[in-house]
């Protein structure tokens, strides 16, 4: 069985509550790297860990807000400049994804001409309720509570004999049930403590739902400001930037 890890990038929210970098995490499978979510600060979030971007196989984006996929653009950015791809990468996610990425891009950098990295970036749309086989990792997905007009995703990744279920951005739905059933990883969303919305999931709803959660592994992540400043309170294990998780 091959060795599998989990480096987070980011674990806070979209307000990087407490200094955290936003959302980012690199499924580390033998000399395989597939990086999960795009805050802002990856770029930078990669290089404090000694990551080269060279070194993605594969680029799994939830859904179309800035905190999860903005930082595609300065990969971009490096990828014409610093660390030119030598290797196609796909980049996989919800309907819309290379459209809104590359008018991101172009909106922060108009002048550039980014031809010769297009030609190396291949975007995939992962539909809701279907599998798909990238490679080697096959990745399933359910749509979540979180956008409305969007399309939001939750993955259940299975790659190198290890499962690495991940929520995304969401409220309660009782298919994360399934999509964590004896996941060797659940890295769930906590944004919130007290408040209490449908778009979110908050430490008091993981607590009720947990029973019915079987992973071996449960992470909270996406951390709010809430959650970290009752960090005592919280029972579970959190995770922090820089953190690995070996699976």
């Amino acid at each position: 069985m091959s060795s599998v890890s989990v480096i987070v990038l980011g674990a806070g929210d979209a307000f990087a509550s407490r200094g955290m970098f936003q959302a980012g995490y690199v499924i580390d499978v033998n000399r395989s790297r597939i990086l999960m979510e795009a805050g802002p600060a990856v770029l930078a979030s990669m290089k404090r860990c000694a990551i080269s971007p060279a070194e993605l196989d594969l680029v799994l984006i939830s859904h179309l807000h800035g905190d999860h996929f903005g930082g595609l653009a300065y990969l971009i950015l490096e990828y014409l400049h610093e660390t030119p791809l030598r290797k196609s990468l796909v980049i996989a996610g919800p309907r819309g994804l290379e459209q809104r990425t590359w008018a991101l891009f172009h909106d922060l950098y108009p002048e550039s001409d980014t031809s010769k990295v297009a030609r190396k970036l291949k975007f995939v749309v992962l539909e809701p309720g279907k599998n798909a086989r990238l490679g080697r990792v096959k990745v399933d997905t359910i749509r979540t509570p979180h956008t409305i007009k969007d399309i939001s995703l939750a993955f259940r990744i299975d790659a190198g004999g290890k499962t690495v279920a991940f929520t995304g951005d969401t409220g309660w739905t009782d298919e994360l049930i399934a999509l964590s059933d004896d996941a060797d990883l659940f890295l769930s969303e906590c944004t919130f403590f007290k408040t209490k919305t449908d778009t979110h999931l908050s430490y008091p709803q993981i607590v009720a739902k947990r029973d019915r959660l079987s992973p071996r592994r449960l992470v909270l992540t996406h951390l709010g400001r809430e959650v970290l400043d009752r960090a005592s309170k919280v029972e579970f294990e959190m995770a922090s930037d820089g953190m690995t998780i070996d699976l």
